[in-house]
């Protein structure tokens, strides 16, 4: 099976909660969430984009992203399904995360 390309669209949706704020967002395959966040026009926090100070810490409600790069989580908190949004790129066609 062909894999998507990195920019190119993909099946699903991306649904950020920022300061209490639900927006839904086509997914794009091999997109972080940090860069699904800020195309639909989203502020989140970000700082390094290197998986190294946490500042874009987030927990996914539903589905499942991978992070590429972890220099900061315990793997404790991976467990309870916090994720660096600058490395994270989705697994699941919906997902759901949520910047606390």
């Amino acid at each position: 099976m062909a894999s998507p390309s990195s920019s190119g669209p993909a099946d699903g949706t991306v649904t950020v909660i920022l300061n209490g704020k639900k927006t839904a967002v086509p997914r794009r395959a091999g997109e972080t969430l940090l860069e699904t966040a800020r195309r639909a026009g989203l502020s989140p926090p970000f700082s390094c984009e290197q998986g190294n100070c946490a500042t874009c810490i987030a927990v996914v409600t539903e589905g499942h992203a991978t992070m590429r790069q972890n220099e900061a989580l315990a793997e404790d908190e991976v467990e309870e399904g916090y994720i660096l949004t600058c490395q994270a790129v989705p697994d699941t066609a919906d997902i759901t995360v949520d910047y606390e």
